[in-house]
């Protein structure tokens, strides 16, 4: 396999069929834009089993993505494509960074979901980014760009139901899309505790990255809860 590029929690290597990638999930753990790292022992291996889960959950329902099949613990396969330099982020409530910018408490409900952008720059500290910007740098057309909001709300919609019939309300998350050669948009990258904030009903305990970034404790234990429920399906 020829290693094409490592990232703080994935390596993507060249795929076995043409046209493909494979990607291999590692314990890395980091926050605040990699000034903060760790090691969480079996994070990989759960980030691949819940974002494979995930995908293929979202595929039965419509959405299209780059995910193929698991490969190995580690391992997924996916489709090669080219990621459009954003990333796209849906909130269904206030909280981290959301929280601080505006001054507001968290947790805090929003009348409809929200769709920001942040330019995918790890140099610039991915800046938050308009809509007329994106546009009038030339990163998404007009269309493109409708067609991603409308994605990452279909997924919002998908991925609230799915997790409330798992006791877990999805407070926020972080998606990538990618374009296939035909210029296709799909969702790509992972979706998994490190990309999404998850709280369990009631007691609002946090099963998530924040549990890393605010020196929580119990970061693998939260993981793993989130595997269990997602592999045990509804409760």
């Amino acid at each position: 396999m020829e290693k094409l590029y490592e990232g703080k929690a994935k390596i993507i290597y060249s795929g076995p069929e043409e046209g493909t990638y494979r990607v291999y999930y590692k314990d890395d753990a980091t926050a605040f834009n990699g000034q903060k790292r760790a090691q969480i022992p079996g994070k990989g291996e759960i980030n691949n089993r819940i974002s494979s889960e995930l995908f293929r959950y979202l595929a039965e329902h419509g959405i299209p993505t780059h995910f193929i099949r698991e490969l190995s613990g580690r391992e997924m396969l996916v489709r090669q494509v080219e990621i459009v330099p954003l990333e796209v982020i849906v909130r269904n409530r206030t909280a981290g960074t959301f929280s601080k910018r505006y001054g507001v408490e968290e947790g805090l409900s929003l009348p409809r979901p929200l769709v920001e952008f942040s330019l995918k720059n790890d140099a610039l500290g991915d800046p938050l980014i308009y809509d007329e910007a994106l546009l009038g740098l030339g990163l998404v057309g007009e269309a493109e760009l409708g067609r991603i909001k409308g994605l990452a709300l279909q997924i919002n919609a998908l991925l609230k139901d799915y997790f409330a019939q798992r006791n877990l309300e999805l407070i926020d998350f972080k998606l990538e899309f990618g374009r296939l050669p035909d210029g296709s948009l799909v969702l790509a990258d992972e979706i998994s505790p490190d990309t999404m904030r998850l709280w369990e009903f009631g007691s609002q305990k946090k099963l998530d990255k924040d549990r890393f970034r605010r020196d929580l404790g119990g970061v693998e234990e939260a993981y793993r809860e989130v595997l269990r429920r997602v592999i045990g399906g509804a409760a």
